[in-house]
C-alpha cells in the first residue's frame, strides 16, 4: 500500500537509521511536486539510480503557499504525498513545513542530497552538512521544457 511509505518525521528518521545499518545508500531529494509532470518522473527516477533508498522531503500546502503563492498549491498535500507514494522509485515520503529542508536533512543524514540544475551545489540547502558527514551532493539535468509553473500559465491561456 502506498500509504505506508508516507511517513511523519519521526518514522522516517527511524526507518533512514534502520536502511543505514543494512548498509543502504540513502537519496534525499525535496520540492513541492504540485501537477505532477514528466520532468518530475525524470527527475526522481535517475534520483533513485543513485542510491538503495529514496526519500523524498515533500512540502506541506502551508509551505508551497509561501513559495509560490495563495493560488497553490493546485493539489493538496494528501494527494500529493499518495502520488510520490505510488511511484515505485520513490521509498518514503515525509512532510516538512520549514522555509528549507535544512532540519529534515540533518535528521534523515542522507548518503546523497540532491537537487535538479538549476540548482548548484553552494545554492542546495543542507549541502554542508551532508558533504561534512561524507555524503555527496548531485545535481541532475532537468527535462527541458517541463514545469508546474507553465502548465498553470498553458491552462489559464486556454481559458
Amino acid at each position: 500500500m502506498t500509504s505506508s511509505k508516507i511517513q511523519t518525521r519521526e518514522q522516517a528518521i527511524r526507518q533512514a537509521a534502520e536502511w543505514r545499518a543494512e548498509g543502504q545508500r540513502i537519496v534525499f531529494t525535496n520540492g513541492c511536486f504540485d501537477i505532477v509532470h514528466l520532468g518530475h518522473i525524470d527527475y526522481l527516477e535517475k534520483a533513485r539510480a543513485l542510491g538503495d533508498r529514496l526519500v523524498l522531503g515533500l512540502n506541506t500546502d502551508a509551505s508551497v503557499s509561501r513559495i509560490k503563492g495563495p493560488l497553490r498549491p493546485v493539489v493538496n498535500e494528501y494527494a500529493r504525498s499518495r502520488m510520490m507514494a505510488a511511484f515505485e522509485f520513490v521509498d518514503l515520503v515525509t512532510l516538512f513545513d520549514e522555509p528549507t529542508p535544512k532540519e529534515l536533512i540533518e535528521l534523515i543524514r542522507p548518503d546523497i542530497l540532491l537537487k535538479g540544475d538549476d540548482y548548484t551545489v553552494a545554492t542546495i540547502v543542507g549541502a554542508d552538512f551532508v558533504l561534512a558527514n561524507g555524503g555527496s551532493v548531485e545535481t541532475i539535468p532537468l527535462v527541458k521544457g517541463y514545469s508546474t509553473t507553465s502548465l498553470i500559465e498553458k491552462i489559464k491561456q486556454s481559458f
